[in-house]
Formats: C-alpha cells, structure tokens, sequence
C-alpha cells in the first residue's frame, strides 16, 4: 500500500509503500489483550487496613454463673462490646462480626493482591502489528468517531518534527481538515458515578496520533493540545494505537518514523 508524502504546506511530494507491519492480519482478541496487560500493570494496589472493625473487645460469654455473660438475656449470640454497665447490668452493642456496626468486611479488598498480567512477546508485537494494520483502514477509523478528511491516510515530511509553537501545529492540522476532529476531541464531559470524587471529574476523548522518528521538540509544544498524543515510533504500543481496547486511531506518521520501521524492523 501507497501514502502520499505532504509538505507542510499541503503539496505532494511523493508517495512511499508502507512497511510490512501494515500487512498485518486485524485481530481485535489480541489488541485487547495486550491493552489490559498495559492497564493492569498501570493499576495500583488498594487495600483495607489489616484491624478495620477487630479493635474492640468482643469477648462475650455465653455460659452461666459467669461475671459478664449474656446468659438468660435472650439475645443472639454475637461478639459484643461494653457501653456502659451499672452493677451487674451490662449494656452491650455488637462489634467485630461482619454484619455489626463498626464492624470488620466479610471479604475486604487486600492491598498485597497483585493485579499486573502478563502477555507473550509474540503476542505483544503481533498486537501492535495489528493496532498498525487498522490505523490505515478508512471504515475502522470513522467507526470509531473520528473526523477524517478525504486524503487520509498520509504521511507528512520530516519538518513537522521541529515545531516549536502549539498554534503553529493547531493551525497545519487545521490546513489539512482536522477542525472537526480537534473540536470533538476538545469535548469534556462530567463523568457518571463516584469517580468524580476520586481525581477523575471528567473524561476527555482521545484524538490524533502523531509518530514521530526521535525525541524532538513536537513532543513539548503539541502537548496541550485536547486528545492530540505525540510518541516516538519506537515506543508505541497497543494502547495509544488502540485506546479502549477500539482499534482504528486517526494516526499521523513522518517519513523518518515510516523509514525507523521499516529500516530497524520494529515490532517483529
């Protein structure tokens, strides 16, 4: 398969043939696959603490003749704490068991569980083949919400890498028909449920994707651009490709990341 080369002033300069990677078989099993690895290894334990609802006395006798039992009182017999007494009369109030208040979780969550997996080599890299194989697929790409031009996909030359202006790289992408697509991705919404309280207020939607061939300055000065992600070539993987686990990102390459992978063989 062909791309056309553009300059940053949208004139063609050529066309170059993709490298074998593209030629990848789509499997959507093993993308989502290797995008959970990534997720759970990201995941940071969480846990109860160890004595939550066990500081308490609740050693209650159950047998008579004995200095504070609750023999005779008909109560059922669950652990209990002392409230207060007067004399030989106790008031008590249950502790400790699961179904008390203040008491300990049947099942709490533990903090040394391990939530990290792991996946084959083969797997991962035949995953990434794939995530690369869909970004070049017209239907996968708007299926999955973005706003395409008619030319897409390209490959744009080498210059984009050493723009140093977030308006400059807003306003070349804007030239090339991606207004739709920064408008939509610039879109945050308040999420649904608790997690509003807990650091994550809203949710942003993922855009384009730029591959660039080595650490450059587009890396900084497109970073506050909503949804727009900027990675060397060498360091992609599954989950940029494929956010969600829903392949066909709207993806950008350079010449020099096109030529990276092909001449160093990345991902297989």
């Amino acid at each position: 398969m062909k791309l056309p080369i553009y300059t940053l002033t949208k004139s063609e300069t050529g066309k170059k043939d993709l490298p074998v990677q593209f030629s990848e078989l789509i499997r959507p099993d093993l993308i989502e696959r290797a995008v959970f690895t990534i997720q759970s290894n990201k995941r940071q334990p969480y846990g109860a603490d160890p004595r939550a609802g066990l500081r308490h006395c609740g050693n209650l006798s159950r047998r008579r003749n004995n200095y504070k039992t609750s023999y005779g009182h008909g109560i059922s017999r669950v652990p209990r704490k002392i409230l207060s007494s007067r004399g030989t009369r106790f008031n008590w109030a249950g502790a400790i068991a699961p179904g008390t208040v203040g008491g300990r979780r049947a099942h709490p969550p533990k903090a040394d569980k391990v939530w990290s997996q792991k996946i084959n080599k083969k797997e991962r890299r035949k995953a990434i083949r794939s995530a690369l194989a869909a970004t070049v697929v017209i239907q996968l790409v708007t299926e999955r919400g973005h706003k395409i031009p008619e030319h897409y996909p390209f490959i744009f030359e080498n210059k984009l890498e050493d723009l140093e202006k977030t308006c400059d790289i807003k306003k070349l992408l804007e030239t090339f028909g991606f207004s739709d697509e920064l408008t939509r991705s610039s879109v945050k919404k308040v999420r649904a449920g608790k997690g509003k309280m807990r650091g994550r207020k809203y949710k942003t939607r993922k855009g384009p994707l730029l591959v660039v061939s080595k650490e450059c300055k587009l890396l900084k000065s497109a970073k506050n651009i909503p949804g727009l992600d900027v990675v060397e070539v060498s360091k992609l993987n599954a989950e940029l490709l494929a956010p969600g686990t829903t392949m066909g990102r709207l993806t950008l390459f350079t010449e020099a990341a096109i030529e990276k992978l092909e001449k160093e063989k990345l991902f297989m």
